[in-house]
């Protein structure tokens, strides 16, 4: 069987996804910004060296660029390993769309049968940095879990950061995270641009903490493992037909607690993600004169370790993908 590290293949995945629907920033069209992306995944998928089967996806477009569970990406030869992928090729539509901070292309990756195959449901979710792994909680309050990650991270309360959605269903654990003394930080879309936020010392996040979508939830928990981080999740079905969605994947007690190791069942898991505007880890796209442009992504390695920042500059009239997309 063909081997490979996937680091630098699934990192270009995510560059042309980013490139292909950045010229759509501010212009108001979040499904014409998603089919560029979609498109611009597929074309950089075609030489990734693996058999890869779409299992967690967001969909928000019709006709051809649309992703389904179940899709099949990648050069597909029979010396080449089968892997599991989830994506998001544009995480933050109305972001773009509005010209707005976090927008980001994520993909992860791991081998066939790895990745939780998310059903369409919500989740609650809590997620720190390595500093602060097993102090969180998820059946605990806001205010315990502020205090215990204060406490492991030596800092006051006072300067401990919690990122949240603004949603009005987060209105109590917004005021409640206020109440406990911590400084909140708001965003309006992109779960995975928060969640991965709060994984690095840098970013001035130290803790993610809300519900929202499943899919976005297992990419995210790629990213915690990789990192040495601590995530827990819990589904938040809406009515019987969820819970039995719930129940095919495994999941009968809809209460329990899930770790990352329920989510990603691989020690050897790939997480690539590249800027699509602004983010708090990341540089959004920046175009130059002469047809250049440049991005600035983050792709990491559960099995090794590793963390690359790539900057790269590119010149889109030899770019491998057409990053215009026609009306």
């Amino acid at each position: 069987m063909l081997y490979t590290d996937l680091s630098m293949g699934i990192v270009r995945v995510t560059e042309l996804a980013a490139l292909s629907c950045a010229k759509y920033m501010g212009r108001g069209d979040k499904d014409l910004a998603f089919r560029a992306a979609v498109e611009g995944l597929r074309s950089a998928m075609i030489k990734l060296p693996i058999k890869g089967t779409v299992v967690v996806t967001e969909s928000s477009a019709d006709g051809d660029y649309i992703l389904n569970k179940g899709d099949k990406l990648g050069v597909w030869k029979d010396d080449m390993p089968e892997y599991d992928i989830a994506v998001d090729p544009l995480d933050g539509a109305v972001l773009i769309a509005k010209g707005l901070p976090n927008a980001m292309s994520v993909i992860a990756v791991g081998p066939k049968g790895s990745l939780f195959k998310a059903p369409d449901v919500y989740m609650q979710k809590i997620v720190a940095g390595p500093e602060a792994r097993g102090v969180i909680d998820i059946n605990k309050s806001i205010d315990e879990n502020i205090k215990n990650v204060a406490k492991a991270l030596d800092k006051d309360i006072s300067e401990l950061t919690v990122i949240i959605q603004d949603r009005p269903r987060h209105e109590k654990l917004i005021r409640d995270a206020r109440a406990a003394g911590a400084r909140v930080k708001l965003f309006g879309e992109g779960d995975v641009a928060a969640a991965l936020a709060a994984l690095f010392d840098d970013t001035g996040v130290d803790l993610f903490v809300g519900t929202g979508g499943a899919s976005e939830g297992v990419i995210a928990a790629a990213a915690v493992k990789c990192l040495g981080g601590h995530m827990q999740a819990k589904f938040l079905p809406k009515d019987d037909k969820e819970k039995d969605e719930l129940s095919k994947l495994g999941i009968d007690n809809v209460d329990s607690v899930l770790t990352v190791d329920d989510l990603v069942k691989t020690q050897d898991v790939f997480f690539a993600a590249t800027g699509i505007t602004d983010c708090d880890l990341l540089k959004g796209v920046v175009y130059h004169e002469n047809e250049m442009a440049t991005t600035n992504s983050v792709v990491l390695r559960s099995k090794t370790g590793s963390i690359r920042f790539v900057e790269a500059r590119h010149a889109i009239k030899k770019s491998t993908v057409n990053v215009f997309v026609k009306r």
